[in-house]
């Protein structure tokens, strides 16, 4: 399609363009070039510049015309043949006239216009300015005031009648940058200057004479003007809208760093479309079912970006199937990936399939679609009403403007986890402190329980009961040594440098490899010395596991002995309450052990008092980082929300109210099932200004009376918060809150006092224009919508959008399918598709793809979205406008 004219772009013109003699005749210079040779360099210069529109311009004359455009156009260059008069005032005048416009033509124009003095070329006409433009306008021409700040200049002349004349002076030519004019010409330029105040601004043009081929280089000699394709009726309808359609060199467009190239369908009801985009505005028209709907949710399916709600998403996966299914059709796309620093994929996906990604050497990537666009918005028909309900949507569009701070969400994802393992490990030596507690509290009862056994005089003969229960303990601690010595050495063994990350091959083609090479040496060394030392250690603790062995061996062969004696003395102890003397005894030595068990419990609670504080700290640690990390975060939002109130000053506020989303501590104390509260008795929760969850827990552990008191807590409620588990109260002081996002948009119209009133309170159509306007806003990506005027206010869209949606598409490509004429038309959408079907099948041929200026569209643009032609002269007549 690289040979097919089907949107709008700019196009680089020289306007005024001397042929061969003009250089000697008004400057007094040989530039040394024979009219063959002048000409054939002027091609090569508009060649290598990309000039592809040539204004033709000789004071007076046209007797050179033919010769030279005869050398252009056959090289694609489009020429305006024309000539430079002056006026009555003396303002010099560029008059241009359509390509096919003939040399006989022109001497009639010329003839026509009222020169004093036919041989004199530079001698002003007897008309006036306005009288000479309506001349010019009469015969299908244009002209601009030629260097209008300079002499013979219409500002230089200080013409203001002239000059505010918005219906037929339309352009004037400057010698650069508009910022470079000198005060009082840049408020006039810039329609500022109250004295000077046009109904419609000017269009302002770069166009230097051009009398060597070498002077097309200069900026000034050359502007850019929006065309699809370059003709004359294409150039005038530039001149309608020159704040979208003309560009100084000096005016560089923003390049959108992603973008959708192009687009082809084949199977299904869209078999055949082929799409080339433009980078800026691009609208999709055409009557119901003619298959606008169907061109989006195919990008949207073979960019494999789902719709959010289950109700888009089954309205979406309806049309792929029914669309798409019966003749397994395939959707190929062309995008610049703003990811991937601007590189080209094509991403082609077959119905039932997954896309396939392939790069620029038709490779396939590990890449997916979502990686080359990761910015790109896409909303069906409704999405933009059920984004602006959702509270988390509505957040999640300030990201956009936040600084680049990547690693937030990784920050609090690692310290919830750690916060996770934290409260896993408090759980469980709160658990064991219980327990040892529990045990402890039991000695003074067994020591009591003891002396009673004691007055039975069985004392002396089961004496080492409790030292035989202590050399138990001493053995099985023996081995618990023994056991984390092992497990010491595995770990170190497990723990050795793997030096492949280092090996030569790594280390090929590195600038530093040398100065790498020491460091590995050095971890070899270490590697082979901690080997050497694991070796020796290994033989040490083999040998000490046996001696060990055989000394536990003898010791348990002692003990054996030991215990037989005890079970002779046991049988010979007198019966006593009604027990036999075995079972005095049996009790008595079980006694006897659990007493020598639980005695080191004492010590072992010091050091688990000393590791439970240990790990409180830690969480203490943990949660104030986590505070910390949420409040740059809600900073961060609070300064991309000024941020975007700057940007939408008069139309949009937007506030980041800090965990005013207190849904979560609802959900929490609901699941928590706590007896005797639900939903109602948790209003107290919104009711407060502030609640933050770390502070709840804390008056929670602090006891029922300060959450009655510091809280307004029912006795009920303060009294079930209470018997929260200590697991369930870390998880409270942990839970997050999200910041909530209050939108104001400003409902007045035109220049009356700002109204805003919040999104709640604003109808369905005013709350998708108060989101489409954040969403207008920076973003690389395309924003691709269906028929966003569904939920618009169609005043807002006149009013704000469209003009948002200019100033945006200079940086952004956005894809709109619409009915309504504002967006293609005031708009200015570089690339209109008009859909048509028949027999069941959507049509989108090339001549059905352009700009405004191409008349098709135009008339199609007209009958589909506007009525037709009838249809605007009778609105004419009923507003009298």
């Amino acid at each position: 399609m690289s040979d097919q004219y089907t949107y709008a772009r700019f196009w680089r013109c020289a306007l005024q363009v001397n042929p061969v003699g003009y250089n000697s005749t008004y400057r007094g210079n040989e530039h040394g070039f024979t009219e063959a040779d002048y000409n054939q360099a002027l091609l090569s210069k508009c060649l290598e510049l990309g000039i592809k529109v040539v204004g033709l311009a000789d004071h007076g004359s046209v007797d050179s015309v033919d010769t030279l455009r005869n050398v252009l156009e056959p090289h694609g260059i489009v020429v305006f043949p024309g000539f430079e008069i002056a006026s009555t005032e003396k303002i010099h005048m560029v008059c241009l006239f359509a390509e096919d416009t003939t040399k006989d033509q022109l001497h009639r124009y010329l003839g026509n216009l009222g020169l004093t003095d036919p041989k004199d070329k530079v001698w002003p006409s007897k008309l006036g300015c306005l009288e000479l433009a309506e001349a010019i306008k009469n015969v299908g021409g244009f002209w601009y005031a030629a260097h209008a700040t300079q002499a013979n200049g219409i500002l230089f002349q200080k013409s203001v009648h002239t000059w505010q004349r918005s219906d037929l002076v339309k352009a004037a030519q400057i010698p650069g940058a508009i910022g470079d004019l000198p005060p009082e010409y840049k408020n006039i330029v810039s329609n500022k200057d109250p004295n000077w105040k046009r109904e419609r601004p000017i269009a302002v043009i770069n166009a230097k004479d051009v009398a060597k081929p070498t002077d097309l280089e200069d900026d000034s000699a050359t502007c850019w003007i929006k065309m699809t394709r370059p003709s004359f009726d294409a150039f005038k309808v530039a001149f309608l809208d020159p704040e979208s359609r003309i560009r100084l060199n000096s005016q560089k467009d923003d390049k959108p760093s992603g973008e959708i190239v192009s687009m082809n369908i084949s199977g299904g009801y869209l078999d055949g479309v082929r799409i080339e985009f433009s980078e800026h505005l691009n609208t999709v028209i055409g009557g119901r079912g003619t298959g606008k709907s169907t061109l989006l949710e195919c990008l949207r399916y073979v960019l494999d970006i789902p719709p959010k709600s289950k109700q888009a998403q089954k309205l979406h996966q309806e049309i792929v199937k029914e669309n798409l299914g019966k003749e397994n059709g395939r959707i190929e796309v062309e995008v610049i990936s703003s990811a991937q620093h601007g590189r080209r994929y094509r991403v082609s996906r077959r119905y039932g399939e997954r896309p396939i990604v392939r790069d620029e050497s038709d490779n396939v990537s590990t890449l997916q679609p979502r990686d080359l666009l990761p910015g790109i918005d896409i909303y069906g028909q409704n999405e933009i009403y059920e984004l602006a309900q959702d509270e988390q949507s509505r957040l999640q569009l300030l990201d956009r403007f936040l600084p680049n701070d990547s690693d937030y969400v990784q920050r609090n994802v690692s310290l919830r986890k750690r916060l996770q393992e934290n409260q896993q490990k408090l759980v469980k030596t709160l658990g064991e402190v219980d327990d040892l507690k529990a045990q402890v509290a039991r000695l003074p009862k067994l020591v009591e329980q003891l002396q009673g056994f004691q007055s039975l005089g069985i004392q002396e003969k089961l004496s080492k009961t409790p030292l035989f229960e202590r050399e138990r303990q001493i053995a099985e601690r023996a081995s618990d040594e023994l056991r984390h010595l092992q497990d010491g050495l595995t770990s170190l063994l497990d723990n050795f440098p793997d030096l492949t990350f280092i090996s030569d091959k790594a280390l090929e083609a590195l600038p530093n490899a040398a100065l790498l090479i020491p460091v590995r040496e050095t971890l070899e060394k270490l590697r082979q010395s901690f080997e050497r030392h694991a070796r020796e250690l290994q033989a040490d603790l083999a040998q000490g596991e046996k001696q060990l062995s055989d000394q536990l061996g003898t010791w348990k062969q002692s003990l054996q002995q030991g215990e037989a004696e005890l079970e002779n003395a046991l049988r010979s102890l007198p019966a006593s309450s009604g027990k036999s003397g075995q079972e005095v005894g049996t009790a008595y030595q079980r006694l006897l052990q659990d007493i020598e068990r639980i005695r080191p419990l004492d010590a072992r609670l010091a050091n688990y008092d000393k590791l439970l504080e240990a790990q409180q700290q830690e969480r203490r640690n943990l949660l104030a980082e986590l505070s910390d990390l949420r409040d740059q975060r809600t900073q961060s939002l609070q300064s991309a929300a000024k941020k975007l109130n700057r940007r939408l000053d008069g139309k949009l506020k937007v506030k980041v109210v800090p965990e005013a989303d207190r849904t979560p501590l609802k959900m929490f104390f609901l699941e928590s099932r706590l007896e005797g509260v639900g939903e109602k008795r948790l209003s107290w929760i919104d009711d407060r200004e502030i609640v933050k969850p770390s502070a709840l827990a804390q008056a929670i552990r602090e006891g029922q009376g300060i959450l009655q008191v510091d809280w307004g807590l029912t006795p009920l409620v303060a009294e079930a918060l209470v018997k929260l588990p200590p697991s369930r109260l870390m998880e409270l002081e942990a839970l997050e809150l999200d910041d909530r996002v209050e939108i104001s948009l400003n409902v007045s119209h035109g220049r009356a006092e700002p109204v805003f009133r919040p999104l709640e309170r604003l109808s369905t159509g005013q709350q998708c224009t108060a989101i489409l306007h954040m969403l207008l806003l920076e973003n690389v990506d395309p924003l691709v919508m269906d028929q966003p005027e569904d939920n618009l206010d169609n005043a807002f869209i006149a009013e704000r959008i469209v003009h948002e949606l200019r100033a945006a598409k200079t940086g952004r490509q956005f894809l709109f399918a619409t009915h309504n004429a504002n967006i293609p038309v005031f708009g200015d959408a570089e690339w209109i598709g008009v859909f048509t079907a028949s027999e069941n099948h959507g049509s989108l041929n090339f001549e059905a793809q352009g700009s405004i200026d191409v008349p098709v569209i135009r008339d199609q643009v007209a009958n589909i979205l506007e009525g037709g032609r009838e249809a605007f002269i009778q609105r004419k007549e009923k507003y009298e406008f």
